[in-house]
């Protein structure tokens, strides 16, 4: 058993973000997206600075270099105030279970950041995986209007639009961290990123004059209790467990575990949320996961 800990934990970690996005989906529609992503970053950095206080006897990272504060702040607000204020408005919008699917999208556009910015080479099979990913999930966001031959959304496009915007957040936010971190700590790196997109909310809240919102939002003990868990399970243990999956198995592994978000949520789903899924959904969800294991797997 113990030569599986890795997968296990991979495993594990994708059943939490499955249970982050259910949480986050419903708690988003009752409070709304601006007020979810501040409370849920606040609850994030108190159960990182708890864990941190425990391993390393400090609630902050007094190690940490100018560089690792500019980078890991700048992706913070990239990934945190930007990527996840997008998300989490498609959440409202078309679902959490089609939202995650079109973060599929996720490790194709770090790979090809990384091969723009960085220098990274792209072989023909990453580029055959990119394409199962987003055949995927066009399977399940594109469709063939009644009345025509045109093809079409089967979501609202501001919905896919904002998935894909939140897509792109979090792999900038991705690059910026690698860069940033430069082996530090990964808790330590995650608790600046949060801080980050903390002060990016503050900003954003205080220019539209959503005080208010907020307010409304603590005294909703549903929606709070909603996020509690979303931000206990995605947040801390999400992070945690990855990290574990990383440590004792190998990393692509690791990533394509943890990839199969998309199918897993289906079931929840359909159970909580009532939602009607077809074959083709399925199907696509299945070729989207496919892809994100080929483009780790596939030399």
């Amino acid at each position: 058993m113990e030569s599986y800990y890795g997968e296990l934990a991979a495993l594990a970690t994708a059943f939490f973000w499955t249970v982050t996005a259910l949480s986050f989906e419903f708690a988003g529609k009752r409070v709304g997206t601006l007020s979810l992503n501040l409370i849920r970053l606040c609850m994030g950095f108190v159960f990182l600075t708890i864990f941190l206080t425990v391993t390393r006897g400090t609630p902050l990272p007094p190690d940490a270099t100018a560089h690792n504060w500019i980078w890991l702040s700048l992706s913070g607000v990239i990934g945190f105030t930007l990527g996840d204020l997008l998300l989490f408005k498609s959440f409202i919008l078309i679902g959490a279970r089609v939202s995650m699917l079109i973060m599929a999208l996720v490790p194709p556009i770090t790979a090809l950041i990384g091969w723009v910015i960085m220098g990274e080479t792209l072989s023909h099979a990453n580029l055959l995986s990119m394409a199962l990913v987003i055949g995927g999930i066009s399977l399940v966001v594109l469709e063939r209007s009644p009345d025509s031959s045109r093809v079409v959304f089967s979501r609202p496009i501001r919905g896919v639009l904002a998935a894909f915007g939140g897509a792109v957040g979090q792999a900038v936010g991705l690059v910026l961290s690698k860069y940033g971190m430069q082996g530090r700590d990964a808790f330590a790196a995650t608790q600046i990123r949060i801080m980050a997109g903390v002060a990016g909310f503050l900003v954003v809240i205080t220019i539209m004059g959503f005080w208010r919102r907020i307010g409304l939002a603590l005294r909703d003990g549903m929606a709070m209790r909603s996020m509690t868990l979303g931000a206990f399970f995605g947040p801390f243990l999400g992070v945690s467990f990855s990290l574990l999956a990383i440590r004792y198995t190998a990393t692509g592994i690791a990533a394509t575990i943890m990839a199969i978000v998309p199918v897993l949520i289906i079931a929840p789903s359909v159970i909580l949320f009532r939602e009607k899924v077809t074959i083709r959904e399925i199907a696509g969800a299945v070729i989207a996961v496919a892809g994100v294991a080929a483009l780790f797997l596939w030399k």
